[in-house]
C-alpha cells in the first residue's frame, strides 16, 4: 500500500484520535525500523521495533471489512515480526472508548498497563484517554 492509500484507508477508520494523512505515513516507511503489515486493500497494521521493544503504531481495518478476523490475523502477525526482530515486550495505547479495539487485543494477550488522561484529541477538541496495553513475547 502507497502512503495514499494508508491514509485514505485510516481516513475511513478514525476520527479520534485524528487520522494521519499521507505524509505521515511515508515518514513512517521512510523509517527502517517501522514495518507494515496488510490484508489486501482492507485493512493494514504499522508496527515498530527498536531496543528489545515493538509497538503498534496503528491498526486500522475498513469498516465493511471488520468481523471476518482480518484485525486478529494482523496482530497475530505483528506479534510473530515483532519477535523476529528481537522484541521481547511490545506495548500498544488505544483509545478508551474503543471496546471492540481493546477487545482484540485482549484475546492477543494484551493487558492495560497504564492510562494516558487526554492523550487524543476528539474533533470537537475535549480530550480522550489511552489505554496502554502491553504483553511479553
Amino acid at each position: 500500500m502507497t502512503p495514499e492509500s494508508l491514509a485514505l484507508l485510516h481516513g475511513r477508520c478514525f476520527t479520534a484520535p485524528p487520522p494521519w494523512d499521507a505524509a505521515a505515513f511515508a515518514g513512517f516507511l521512510a523509517d527502517p525500523l517501522v514495518f507494515v503489515l496488510v490484508e489486501g486493500d482492507a485493512g493494514f497494521l504499522l508496527g515498530r521495533a527498536v531496543a528489545g521493544e515493538a509497538e503498534v503504531l496503528t491498526l486500522a481495518v475498513a469498516p465493511e471489512s471488520r468481523r471476518r478476523g482480518l484485525g486478529r490475523k494482523l496482530v497475530a502477525r505483528f506479534l510473530y515480526q515483532a519477535r523476529l526482530r528481537g522484541a521481547e515486550t511490545a506495548f500498544l495505547e488505544v483509545a478508551a472508548d474503543n471496546a471492540a479495539a481493546q477487545a482484540l487485543y485482549a484475546r492477543a494477550g494484551f493487558a492495560e498497563s497504564g492510562r494516558r488522561r487526554g492523550y487524543y484529541r476528539r474533533p470537537d477538541g475535549s480530550g480522550l484517554d489511552a489505554l496502554v496495553m502491553q504483553r511479553a513475547l
